[in-house]
């Protein structure tokens, strides 16, 4: 590396001054001062951007782990879920066995321990709509009555002069 101290560098203008001039030294000066510039950012950018591949590389050792780690997640989940219906089997056994709800030919009926299916509310809209205080709706004007566009015209139309 240059190591370029403060007698170096005077040494470096005197000769530029007795080479180039002093009418051209400032114009020169500048171009050199512009090019160390671009240079400096030319660097700069070489490094942003190894400095990313090396962030972009953790960020995918980071995503293999967090995907290693949701299968093992997704795994665990199975082996309780198949854990989880074995016992629920055992226990309904149990259950039919103490009831004593089987059929002849042995099957479980399932409609006695199994609930419903499960059906929302039915929400009617007319009704919310309804809710709304008259007065409300007269101040905001909202429609209370549905007119076409031609009874509209007709109802809005000023008279005629004759």
């Amino acid at each position: 590396m240059l190591d370029l101290g403060i007698s170096k560098m005077a040494m470096i203008g005197a000769v530029a001054l007795i080479v180039i001039g002093p009418e051209k030294l400032p114009r020169v000066a500048r171009t050199v001062g512009a090019l160390l510039g671009k240079a400096q950012r030319y660097v700069a950018d070489v490094k942003a951007e190894v400095n990313q591949a090396m962030d972009l590389d953790e960020i995918k050792k980071m995503k293999e782990s967090v995907e290693a780690a949701g299968r093992e997640v997704q795994k665990g989940l199975q082996s309780t879920q198949a854990g989880l219906e074995k016992d629920w089997n055992e226990a309904t056994e149990s259950l039919h066995s103490l009831t004593g709800s089987t059929t002849d030919s042995g099957s479980e009926s399932t409609s006695a321990v199994m609930p419903a299916a499960y059906r929302g509310p039915h929400k009617n809209w007319r009704l919310k709509r309804g809710s709304t205080p008259r007065w409300y709706k007269s101040r905001r004007g909202v429609r209370q009555h549905v007119q076409s566009g031609a009874a509209r015209m007709a109802r809005y139309r000023p008279p005629r002069a004759n």
